[in-house]
């Protein structure tokens, strides 16, 4: 894929739940090597977006494509084909609290029969070392801190070496340190694979920090979209309140 190739392609996407408008004529286009950050108040849309874009929800229109496939007309397993190329950061990290750090990255791993169990344990240990949590194997989620469990919620999702990334809130609940070192690492990980990403934050020094362009979210609609300096001066005072 080149630079400019789309790989996200959004067109005319609505969903309603009851009477309840909540995303409206949606357009997005995200491309190869690009992070997109998508801003709005609480209730606009976004986590609905999400959830659409990754398959849990359907929408009523519209078109999504991604990776170059139709994502609303596949089947089961070939949706889970799909989702082995998209890595997922999510606000709690999502970690299985029983398990071992090496038991959570073994895990999305469980099904990748080309690997050794030797050369499972090599993949491990590299994506820890680039997430800055070398040497934490054997330790249990609970003996991490907030801003460690987030950085092993990245690892699981990298190791799988996605081609899209949806980051929701990365950095909430994260001291204003911690959150700088995981929009860096964000920032890191994008430069480093050419991955495409989809952020959702509420969080302004993340999105300064991450994103290549901006969508501004409003009741289900695109309100505006560009980059972080031209949205930060918006003539429209809501959208400059977002940015204070």
């Amino acid at each position: 894929m080149n630079q400019n190739e789309t790989i996200l392609r959004v067109k005319n996407l609505s969903k309603s739940f009851g009477e309840k408008q909540v995303l409206s004529d949606i357009n997005i286009e995200v491309l190869k090597g690009e992070t997109m950050v998508i801003i709005g108040m609480s209730g606009s849309g976004k986590s609905v977006l999400i959830k659409c874009l990754i398959g849990l929800i359907t929408p009523d229109t519209g078109e999504i494509n991604i990776l170059n496939n139709d994502l609303l007309s596949l089947k089961k397993k070939a949706l889970n084909t799909l989702r082995t190329k998209l890595g997922f950061l999510f606000q709690s990290a999502a970690l299985y609290d029983s398990m071992t750090v090496q038991e959570n990255l073994a895990f999305p791993m469980r099904n990748n029969f080309d690997l050794s169990k030797a050369e499972k344990l090599t993949a491990m240990e590299k994506v820890l070392e680039e997430v800055g949590l070398a040497g934490t194997l054997q330790q249990m989620p609970a003996e991490l801190s907030g801003g460690m469990r987030k950085r092993l919620g990245l690892a699981r999702t990298l190791i799988m070496q996605p081609e899209f990334i949806f980051y929701d809130e990365p950095t909430t609940g994260l001291d204003p340190i911690t959150s700088k070192e995981i929009s860096e690492l964000i920032l890191q990980v994008q430069e480093k694979y050419n991955t495409s990403s989809i952020l959702i934050t509420h969080d302004m020094a993340c999105a300064k920090l991450t994103a290549n362009r901006m969508i501004v979210l409003k009741d289900g609609k695109i309100a505006d979209e560009g980059n972080y300096e031209s949205l930060a001066k918006s003539p429209i005072s809501w959208i400059q309140n977002l940015f204070q």
